[in-house]
């Protein structure tokens, strides 16, 4: 009898510690990416005609146009230069002398 109380004892430990090991990765791992997402979701939400971008390419731009209705955006990247480019393929502000290639 004692034996298998120690075997559903070790057991019972096993599962706390997959719990504990979940519960490192999500606060650790999980809940800031999500974080994250939500905010680079809010610069892309916020962006307006004359913000200065750069694309997951790494394209340094302006924008010029923004279309909601196919959710793309018209981004100036020099003088007279203007591409079309999807607005989920933007992460972040540029600085406005990057984006101006000073």
């Amino acid at each position: 009898m004692t034996i298998f109380l120690q075997q559903q004892g070790g057991g019972m430990s096993m599962i706390i510690m997959m719990v504990a090991i979940f519960a490192i990765m999500y606060f650790f791992m999980i809940r800031p990416q999500n974080k994250k997402q939500k905010e680079i979701q809010k610069f892309r939400n916020s962006i307006t005609p004359g913000t200065d971008v750069v694309t997951a390419g790494g394209i340094y731009g302006k924008v010029k146009e923004v279309n909601e209705m196919d959710n793309t955006l018209m981004v100036e990247v020099a003088s007279g230069v203007k591409i079309k480019i999807a607005k989920n393929s933007v992460y972040a502000s540029a600085p406005a002398d990057a984006a101006s290639g000073k």
